[in-house]
C-alpha cells in the first residue's frame, strides 16, 4: 500500500479521496492556489502546498508543478479526482515518467477515450451497441449534409473531444444543419483546442444510464451498480439516483455485461464509468469516463463498496476482493448536487461568503462537502457547495428522505438551487420514474421552481430562523427566498421596459 498520496484537487473531492486515504492509513499531501488557502481540505490533509493564483490555469492544472510537489512531499501517487487533470493522458504520462503511480487508467486508455470517435470505433470492434451515425470526422459541408439526410433527422453534431455536456447540438432539420455545424466547430475548438466534430442519430425520449466498472490488473472486471442520470440542464446532470428506476434485473445484466465488455475491450483498469443512452427499451453506449464520478457516492450506498479506497488498492497492484456474484444492490439511493447558483436565473452561479451553515442529518443522509460557516465560494472553480445522498429500503423512502434533508439544509449568505431539488422531488412524473434528459423543460420545473420560492416566502418562519433572528422579515432572508423573488421581479421589470 502507499504511504503518502498527493490530491491534485480541491473542494469536497479532495476531502473525499483524503477519508479513504486515512481509513487506509496513507499519509495525505494537498495542493492549493490562492483563492483556495482558507479552504477546508488543505487544513485536512497531512501536508498542504501552495501551487499558484487562483485561476486553475496556473494552479490546478499546472502538472509541472503538482509533480515537483509529489516529488518534494514523497508522494508514491497521485489522485486526480475528477475534473482538472483526471482525464488528461499527458499528466497521466508524466507522472509515469517520475516514478509516480497516476491513480486511474493508464494514460494510452485515456487518449483512446478521449476521441469519442475512437471510442466509438472501438466499441463497434467489441461489439457494443452504439447510437446510429459515422465513424469519421466531418471535413466536407456537403459531404456532412449526405450524411445527415442518409441517418434521417433530428440528428446530434457532437464534438470528438467534447466533454461536460460542452459541443453538442441537435439539429432538427437540412435548414440549420450549416450553421450548426460552424456553430460546434467553433465552440469546440474555443473549449478543447480541437474543432472534429461527427453526426449521429438524435436518441428521442432518451434516458442518460450509466454503470459504474472496477477493473484491477489480474484481469477481472465487474460492474458494480447502474446510475440513472437523467436530470440534467446542458447536458451537466443535477440529480442522480443509484439503481435506475427503469431497468428490469435482465436488462441491467444485459448493460452491465456490455460496461464490462467494452471495459476489457481497451484494458481498462482501476475505476471508471460506462454511460449509454436508453430509449424504449434499446441502450446505446455514449462515452467511457476515465475516472471516478461525482455521483459515485450512491453507487457505494446501494453496494457498500468504497470506490475510493478500491482506486488505492487496485493501484497498487490489489486484486478485487470480491466476483460479480458477490455484487448486491441493496435500497436506493439519490444525490442532489447542491450547488451556488440561481435556477431562476438561467443556473447562474452564485459565489460569495457563506455566512450561516447547518447540514441536515439523521437516519439515511450522507453529505459530501467542503465547504463551512463563514467560508467563500471563489468564482474561479465549479460551484458545488456538496453533494447530498439519501438512503432508503425503497425509492419512495429515498425520495422522503431527501425532501426531509432538504428541508433541513441550511445556507445562507449565497443563492443555492435547493429549491430546484424540491421542485423536482414533488413533481409527479419523477416520482412516477418517469425520466428523460429533457425532465426540466418537458415538465416546467423552472414555474415549479418559482412556486417553491413562492410558498417558503410565505411560510416566514424556517429551520434558517435558529441561525439568524427570529424576525418574520430575517427568518426570509435568511432562507435565501427572497433572493430568488426579487431576480424574478427585476427580470419581469426589464421585461416592461424593453
Amino acid at each position: 500500500m502507499f504511504k503518502k498520496v498527493l490530491i491534485a484537487n480541491r473542494g469536497e473531492i479532495a476531502i473525499r479521496i483524503m477519508r479513504a486515504c486515512r481509513e487506509l492509513d496513507v499519509s495525505t499531501v494537498a495542493v492549493y492556489s490562492d483563492a483556495d488557502k482558507n479552504a477546508l481540505f488543505p487544513k485536512y490533509a497531512d501536508e498542504a502546498y501552495h501551487i499558484g493564483p487562483s485561476p486553475s490555469s496556473q494552479s490546478y492544472l499546472n502538472m509541472d508543478k503538482i509533480i515537483e510537489v509529489a516529488k518534494e512531499s514523497g508522494a508514491e501517487g497521485i489522485h486526480p479526482g475528477y475534473g482538472f487533470l483526471s482525464e488528461n493522458p499527458v499528466f497521466a504520462k508524466k507522472c509515469k515518467a517520475a516514478g509516480i503511480v497516476f491513480i486511474g487508467p493508464s494514460s494510452e486508455v485515456i487518449e483512446k477515450m478521449g476521441s469519442k470517435i475512437a471510442a466509438r470505433k472501438l466499441m463497434i470492434e467489441a461489439g457494443v451497441p452504439v447510437v446510429p451515425g459515422y465513424d469519421k470526422a466531418i471535413e466536407d459541408v456537403d459531404e456532412a449534409l449526405v450524411m445527415a439526410d442518409s441517418i434521417g433527422y433530428p440528428v446530434m453534431i457532437k464534438a470528438s473531444a467534447g466533454g461536460g455536456g460542452i459541443g453538442m447540438k441537435v439539429v432538427y432539420s437540412k435548414d440549420d444543419f450549416k450553421s450548426s455545424l460552424v456553430s460546434i466547430q467553433s465552440v469546440a475548438q474555443s473549449a478543447f483546442g480541437d474543432p472534429t466534430v461527427f453526426i449521429e442519430k438524435y436518441v428521442e425520449e432518451p434516458r442518460h444510464i450509466e454503470f459504474q466498472i472496477l477493473a484491477d490488473s489480474h484481469g477481472n472486471t465487474v460492474y458494480v451498480s447502474d446510475r440513472e442520470c437523467s436530470i440534467q440542464r446542458r447536458h451537466q446532470k443535477l440529480m442522480e439516483e443509484a439503481p435506475s428506476p427503469v431497468l428490469s434485473p435482465e436488462l441491467r445484466k444485459k448493460m452491465g455485461e456490455a460496461a464490462v465488455k467494452a471495459a476489457k475491450s481497451i484494458g481498462y483498469e482501476n475505476a471508471g464509468t460506462v454511460e449509454f443512452l436508453y430509449s424504449k427499451g434499446d441502450f446505446y453506449f455514449l462515452e467511457v469516463n476515465t475516472r471516478l464520478q461525482v455521483e459515485h457516492c450512491i453507487t457505494e450506498l446501494v453496494t457498500g463498496i468504497d470506490l475510493a479506497k478500491q482506486q488505492l488498492l487496485i493501484a497498487c497492484g490489489k486484486e478485487l476482493p470480491f466476483k460479480q456474484e458477490d455484487i448486491k444492490i441493496t435500497g436506493h439511493a439519490i444525490e442532489c448536487r447542491i450547488n451556488a447558483e440561481d435556477p431562476l436565473n438561467d443556473f447562474a452561479p452564485s459565489p460569495g461568503k457563506i455566512t450561516r451553515y447547518r447540514s441536515p442529518g439523521g437516519p439515511g443522509v450522507r453529505i459530501d462537502s467542503g465547504v463551512y460557516m463563514g467560508y467563500v465560494i471563489p468564482p474561479f472553480y465549479d460551484s458545488m457547495i456538496a453533494k447530498l445522498c439519501t438512503w432508503g429500503e425503497t425509492r419512495e423512502e429515498a425520495i422522503n428522505r431527501m425532501k426531509r434533508a432538504l428541508y433541513e439544509f441550511v445556507i445562507i449568505g449565497v443563492t443555492t438551487n435547493i429549491p430546484f431539488h424540491k421542485a423536482v422531488l414533488s413533481n409527479e412524473a419523477f416520482v412516477r420514474g418517469d425520466l428523460t434528459t429533457h425532465f426540466i423543460e418537458d415538465h416546467n420545473i423552472l414555474d415549479a421552481v418559482k412556486e417553491v420560492v413562492e410558498q417558503e416566502k410565505e411560510k416566514g418562519f424556517t429551520l434558517a430562523s435558529v441561525l439568524g433572528n427570529n424576525s418574520r422579515k430575517t427568518a426570509a432572508a435568511t432562507a435565501a427566498v427572497s433572493a430568488y423573488v426579487n431576480a424574478a421581479k427585476q427580470q419581469s421589470n426589464c421585461q416592461q421596459t424593453k
